[in-house]
């Protein structure tokens, strides 16, 4: 297998319309393999509702595109508080690009980007076992 080149950039309001499709296949895959329902996914997830609600009204949140070369992939909305304990909001990869190293080197960039952060928390679904299996290769507990 061969290692993508990802690079991460700021998201923005201007990005919703091409960040909230990936989003949307992404949540629907998990929804198809784990739920066996169509789609699903949180609140807004399939309009770009849930980057107005969770990134654009906090000063807090920074969301991030995540790219292979110049090819949008994903993205993740992480959430850096004062106190240092701070949150991963999401984070979300295109299927086509699951299982391909984007999601252990998005985190190693986010404790790159944010070192001096005491803990970071996160909910995922009870269902979602890859995505628990995924968060403790990072290092969640």
């Amino acid at each position: 297998m061969e290692m993508l080149n990802l690079a991460f950039q700021v998201m923005n309001e201007t990005d919703i319309p091409e960040v909230t499709p990936i989003m949307k296949r992404a949540f629907d895959d998990d929804a198809q393999k784990h739920l066996g329902k169509e789609s699903g996914g949180p609140p807004g997830y399939d309009n770009g509702d849930f980057f107005r609600t969770w990134l654009l009204p906090y000063q807090e949140s920074v969301g991030y595109k995540i790219l292979a070369g110049q090819i949008l992939i994903g993205g993740i909305i992480v959430w850096i508080l004062p106190e240092g304990n701070n949150i991963l909001g999401t984070i979300f990869v295109d299927p086509a690009f699951r299982d391909q190293g984007v999601g252990f080197n998005t985190w190693q960039f986010i404790e790159y980007t944010y070192p001096e952060i005491l803990s970071w928390r996160l909910g995922t679904p009870v269902w979602a076992i890859k995505n628990h299996y995924y968060y403790e290769k990072c290092g969640f507990k």
